[in-house]
């Protein structure tokens, strides 16, 4: 009791406490990095692997199948499903609801057992497989930047890896996916009749080509006290020395014939997988991918910041940078919504104590609700969860319940103070009160959303914040209703007692609204059977209701459409460049039902088919 009455009358603690929780949970709001969703893993690998020329049956048996081999090696995988297209496999890995740590040592699992199989079995022509964990930070991207440029030419594609390259530079952006950027490659045109007038044949050629043009290592060197690496760069791009190259018939090793005598050699780029087309322009899109827990706004920031310096370095070029998408509109939506609806239930729950209880009271109530939601966002910020809609909608949620266990202290406090009681004893006497009651309320709340935190898994990893983020806001409170709350009375009260006014009007007012209530409940405690037939019907209805699907359920409502996907399926033969000329009359048959202000971008990609479950 000791300890209690100085921890209620140190005022300057309490204040200091109270000025610093406040000035925490203030800088922890602005500094929590803010994004629509939780950073969720789904434990999903998407393993990509390119084989370009490749038909559909060359790739599924020549990169799909070892893959799968090798892949079913390591444990704790759900199931596996692949899909196969000329020249690309796809293969989607889905594991069973694992722990952080075991997840991240299966993903090193398939990663070595993948590189081993890439390295022993795949064809040299292979790409290295692309390994990406799929969580709601990958899983859509965060920003859509388009290049375009007047023709589909080499101007076009080096401006469009420079932007790629300095956007995997900005600070937050993970990794960024590329539509219509096709490798330069150097193309080797040979005359079949003047290979055969000189003994020669196009496996001469590739062998010849394969064996001069690498890089080769070749061990280590001392040079006085340092060892150095040693290797030969035999990989050009110069075509004119590629011209000049000597190639010799299988059959006869020391002839030698000049490369150019037999073929053409020029600046190309590779075969097209995907051709991309924006506003009517040849375009390279570019899908920016963020790292886990980081603010998007402040990402798609920098990344404006980037397009604005970018397109006045490329005036009068031809080649224009835009930002075609990005998730600040919904992000930034959602986050106010949020805020708004707490702010409006703050301002609520103060104009509900002054009411009741005067303006002196309603002030202390609501600052104490701004202490535990503050404390919550300081506790939130040290155990690094990020400002989502999920966060907020917790704060939503217990800021109604948080003023419950400060309406009943104050109010008990306020009753003593009425009667005359000095405020020391009044605050004492209240919490000795109603101490056990509020802490039994308290701990009941907690104990129905706590089992909420043991969901299995994807919904539950959706699920935790909530009521992690109500148990928090709970706790906090109980240390706010029982030391700062009343500590605050008595430091407005002081110790003069206070006797009540029945002329006040809020006095003469709730005293007849007492009145009427007690009224009302004797009334009906009079007659129990018809009330309590009509709970149970009611209760029996709602139950009827839901069971009968009158009233629907969803348990994740549905962001308002934002991407609307049209595909346009062609026959298999169909050569890519024609794909995306039908492509873009489709774009502009749709345009004919947009008005003016609907549409942010329309961007044609052919190559590229969006399904309900992956990007084909």
């Amino acid at each position: 009791m000791k300890l209690l009455l100085k921890l209620l009358t140190n005022h300057p603690l309490v204040n200091i406490l109270f000025a610093v929780v406040l000035l925490m949970g203030l800088l922890s709001y602005n500094r929590m990095p803010k994004e629509q969703d939780p950073d969720i893993n789904f434990n999903w690998l998407n393993i990509n692997t390119v084989l370009p020329g490749a038909s559909a049956a060359n790739v599924e048996e020549l990169v799909t199948g070892p893959l799968e081999d090798a892949i079913r090696t390591v444990p704790d995988i759900r199931f596996v499903s692949s899909t196969t297209r000329e020249g690309v496999s796809n293969i989607l890995v889905r594991f069973w609801d694992l722990s952080p740590r075991v997840f991240d040592k299966r993903v090193a699992d398939i990663r070595r057992e993948v590189q081993n199989k890439s390295n022993s079995e795949l064809p040299e022509e292979a790409e290295d497989p692309m390994i990406l964990e799929i969580t709601t930070s990958s899983g859509f991207p965060t920003a859509v930047v388009v290049v375009t440029g007047q023709a589909n030419d080499e101007e076009l594609r080096q401006q469009a890896r420079g932007v790629r390259l300095d956007l995997e530079r900005l600070e937050g952006v993970d990794q960024v996916l590329a539509f219509g950027l096709h490798e330069p490659e150097i193309h080797v045109q040979f005359d079949p009749q003047a290979l055969a007038a000189r003994g020669l044949n196009a496996i001469d050629i590739a062998d010849n080509l394969r064996s001069a043009f690498r890089d080769i290592s070749a061990g280590t060197t001392e040079v006085g006290r340092e060892k150095w690496s040693v290797q030969i760069d035999g990989a050009t791009a110069d075509v004119e020395s590629l011209s000049e190259f000597r190639v010799a018939p299988s059959g006869n090793p020391y002839d030698s014939i000049r490369l150019g005598d037999i073929a053409s050699v020029e600046r190309a780029r590779e075969e097209p997988n995907d051709l991309v087309s924006f506003n009517g322009q040849d375009a390279v899109s570019l899908s920016i991918n963020k790292q886990a827990s980081i603010n998007t706004l402040e990402l798609i920031q920098r990344v404006n910041d980037y397009i604005d310096a970018k397109q006045e370095v490329l005036t009068d070029s031809g080649i224009d940078v835009y930002l075609a998408d990005d998730q600040t509109i919904q992000t930034r939506n959602a986050l106010d919504v949020m805020q708004i609806n707490a702010l409006l239930g703050l301002l609520l729950v103060l104009l509900v104590c002054w009411l009741f209880l005067g303006f002196r009271i309603a002030l202390m109530v609501t600052l104490g609700i701004a202490f535990s939601i503050a404390g919550a966002f300081w506790l939130l910020n040290l155990t690094g969860n990020t400002l989502n809609t999920a966060v907020l909608l917790g704060i939503v949620i217990v800021l109604g319940m948080l003023v419950d266990d400060a309406v009943v202290v104050v109010e008990a406090v306020y009753y003593r103070l009425r009667q005359g009681v000095d405020s020391v004893t009044a605050a004492i006497e209240g919490l000795r009160e109603v101490a056990a009651p509020v802490t039994s309320a308290v701990a009941t709340t907690m104990a129905a959303f706590l089992p909420l935190m043991l969901l299995p898994g994807i919904i539950g990893k959706f699920m935790f914040v909530i009521p992690f983020v109500v148990t928090v806001g709970l706790l906090v409170s109980l240390v706010e209703a029982f030391w700062i709350l009343p500590a605050h009375v008595i430091g407005v009260s002081g110790r003069k007692p206070t006797a009540p006014d029945p002329t006040h009007w809020r006095n003469r007012w709730t005293h007849k609204l007492r009145i009427r209530y007690v009224k009302i409940l004797c009334w009906v405690m009079r007659r129990p059977a018809p009330f309590l037939v009509a709970a149970v019907i009611s209760f029996a209805m709602a139950i009827f209701l839901v069971a009968t699907d009158r009233v629907k359920t969803e348990f994740f409502t549905f962001d308002p459409f934002r991407i609307f996907y049209i595909n346009v399926d062609m026959p298999a033969d169909t050569p890519i460049e024609e794909t995306i000329a039908q492509t873009v009359r489709v774009e502009n048959a749709a345009r004919q039902f947009l008005e003016d202000g609907e549409i942010r971008a329309i961007t044609s990609l052919s190559g590229v088919k969006f399904t309900e479950v992956e990007p084909l």
